[in-house]
């Protein structure tokens, strides 16, 4: 089954799902070995990998050593052109929906797709909607874009549309890395009432009452990530809660 089934066949069964984020700049050695040990027992459905800013040249040996402890698959989470590796599973293709950014709605794409190509990596077409977490992030600067406002859930609904009538096969809902609120549950379920396809949503998710906050509103499928640096420890509770 292929990723995108895996994802889809959740969403038919009502089955919510857990994507850890795993920036290979800010997790590896022994605090990578403890997450990855941890996800295996709490059951994480997926890894999602990458960063807006990668400095440390440490893709390759995350997925190395994330492959070697479990079979949990790998999907890219690339923040340009360069994060591509055949070590993963599969590569969100993002598209920044949210942005007028050119280099992001189609630029980087052409750079890549050879090398995606090559890699042989299942691909995930995704509309990538930035949504304003209360502070910049480090992907609004990197991108360049300005992201919609947090109230503003008719702009998010009608670009996850678009979005959507383009046939990218998911939706990605996200108020970046360190965010300091997470997306509010009316935006998330007015974007849910809109579109048909899948809806990922990640970004200042940091209890596991916001987690089901989150997937009572329509998130089939919930990211967090920075939390897990800090509170290793609050990983069981968010995956018990998703899955309740």
């Amino acid at each position: 089954m292929s990723l995108l089934e895996k994802i889809l066949k959740a969403r038919r069964d009502g089955r919510k799902q857990l994507a850890i984020l795993i920036d290979p700049d800010e997790t590896d050695g022994p605090n990578l070995d403890r997450l990855v040990k941890m996800s295996v027992e709490a059951g994480v459905d997926f890894f999602f990998v990458g960063g807006s800013l990668l400095v440390k040249d440490g893709l390759e040996a995350c997925l190395q050593a994330v492959r070697a402890q479990c079979d949990i698959p790998l999907i890219l989470f690339p923040g340009s052109a360069l994060q591509v590796s055949p070590l993963a599973d599969g590569l969100l293709f993002l598209s920044l929906i949210s942005g007028r950014n050119p280099e992001l709605l189609i630029g980087q794409h052409v750079i890549a797709a050879p090398y995606v190509k090559k890699a042989g990596l299942e691909v995930l077409p995704t509309g990538y909607v930035l949504i304003d977490g209360g502070r910049p992030t480090t992907v609004s600067y990197m991108s360049q874009t300005a992201p919609i406002p947090a109230d503003k859930a008719e702009i998010a609904a009608t670009t996850a549309l678009a979005g959507e009538l383009l046939g990218l096969k998911l939706i990605y809902m996200d108020a970046g890395s360190g965010a300091m609120q997470a997306i509010l549950p009316q935006m998330i379920t007015a974007v849910r009432e809109t579109i048909s396809v899948p809806l990922i949503v990640g970004g200042g998710i940091r209890t596991p009452e916001q987690a089901v906050m989150a997937v009572k509103a329509g998130a089939d499928l919930i990211v967090v990530g920075n939390v897990l640096e800090k509170e290793p420890g609050v990983l069981r509770g968010l995956v018990k809660a998703i899955k309740k």
